[in-house]
């Protein structure tokens, strides 16, 4: 049997890797990646290891995925989340592009499978994620709005002014001043 992949719904941070990773350790699985959304197994993973694999990652909020179209789905918000959240450049690639070279699929297939499955395109989606992005960077104060701006990859202050009033209905700096967080977990959006 060849080496497969294995990935796991709602692993969206570098806590999540840990916490996933330490599993498949504390199981006795070994493991040659442990990534955002997906693990490689060093061996092939039996069926009894993968029931403990659920098992234990339900316990922890994650869900081993076994069809490929949730596979597919999950693959595409954990890169867009990684490229959000956890990227230090400015995003230089429109989505679809980004998309299509990372997974390999046409965009348009992964649009409509994704708008099928999630009710919002991955568009919306990924829009929500920069806004939550955002919330971030004003909450914790350390950036003028011109340089989130260009982190998150807007082509002007006032265009992201707008996104942000639409998606949360305050402007950026009545969300700084209210002095709430009011952000959401990247796995519920």
């Amino acid at each position: 049997m060849e080496k497969s992949v294995l990935y796991i719904k709602n692993m969206v941070c570098p806590r999540c890797i840990e916490a996933v990773n330490k599993t498949f350790a504390e199981l006795g699985i070994p493991t040659l990646a442990v990534e955002l959304g997906k693990v490689t197994p060093q061996n092939p993973v039996s069926e009894e290891e993968k029931k403990l694999l659920e098992r234990s990652l339900s316990i922890q909020g994650f869900e081993l995925l076994e069809d490929s179209k949730s596979a597919l789905i999950s693959r595409i918000k954990t890169l867009l989340i990684d490229r959000i959240h956890y990227q230090q450049d400015p995003p230089n690639l429109n989505v679809s592009d980004f998309l299509t070279a990372q997974i390999h699929y046409d965009y348009s297939y992964l649009s409509r499978l994704f708008s099928s499955v999630e009710s919002m395109t991955i568009e919306r989606f990924y829009t929500l994620q920069k806004i939550e992005k955002v919330k971030e960077l004003l909450f914790y104060g350390e950036m003028s709005l011109s340089e989130i701006a260009f982190r998150m990859g807007y082509s002007s202050v006032a265009y992201l002014s707008a996104q942000f009033k639409k998606e949360t209905g305050l402007t950026p700096r009545e969300f700084k001043s209210s002095g709430k967080s009011k952000r959401k977990s990247l796995d519920e959006i």
